[in-house]
C-alpha cells in the first residue's frame, strides 16, 4: 500500500521457512513482475524495521511472522533494504490481489532451482538456511533503538 507516510529509502523483507518450505509472492510490478519473491515492502515513518516487515507479511501474504535474525543487508545509491529471516506464527497464505497474484509455500529446493525465482531472492533463502546472521543484542538507550550484532 503506498501511502504518504511511506518513507521510499527504506524497505525491508523476511525469509520463512516452515516445514520445508519458503513462501513467496508473484509480484504484479515493477522489475519482480510475475516472478516469485520474498514478501517485503517499505518502511512507513515511526515504523522499525521489524515491525514494518511483520506489517507486510500480514498484508500481502496474510501471514503472521516474527522476525529474527538479520540475514542480509543491500545498500544502493538509492536506498537500503534489510532482510530478515522469520518464523511462522499464523494464518493462511493468500494473495493482497493488489501487490501480488499469487503466495505460495514452495519446497525450498523447488524455490532455488525455479526459473521465475529470482537471483537475490535464492540468495536470501541460502542466507536463511545456514541459520547465521546478526541476531538481535538487547541494550539500554534513551531512545528506542535495536542493536543487531554477532554473539
Amino acid at each position: 500500500m503506498h501511502t504518504e507516510n511511506t518513507s521510499w529509502t527504506q524497505s525491508v523483507a523476511a525469509v520463512c521457512i516452515h516445514e520445508g518450505r519458503v513462501l513467496q509472492a508473484r509480484h504484479t510490478y515493477g522489475p519482480g513482475k510475475g516472478r516469485l519473491i520474498i514478501p517485503g515492502g517499505y518502511i512507513e515513518k515511526g515504523e522499525t524495521p521489524m515491525e514494518a516487515v511483520k506489517r507486510e507479511y500480514l498484508e500481502e501474504a496474510g501471514v503472521t511472522i516474527e522476525p529474527g535474525k538479520l540475514i542480509g543487508v543491500r545498500f544502493n545509491q538509492k536506498d537500503w533494504y534489510v532482510v530478515f529471516a522469520a518464523k511462522y506464527v499464523s494464518g493462511k497464505a493468500r494473495s493482497d490481489g493488489d501487490e501480488n497474484d499469487e503466495v505460495v509455500w514452495l519446497p525450498v529446493e523447488e524455490a532455488l532451482e525455479r526459473a521465475d525465482v529470482p537471483d537475490l531472492t535464492k540468495k536470501l533463502i541460502s542466507c536463511a538456511l545456514t541459520g547465521g546472521g546478526f541476531e538481535p543484542i538487547p541494550f539500554t538507550s534513551f531512545t528506542t533503538s535495536t542493536l543487531y550484532g554477532v554473539k
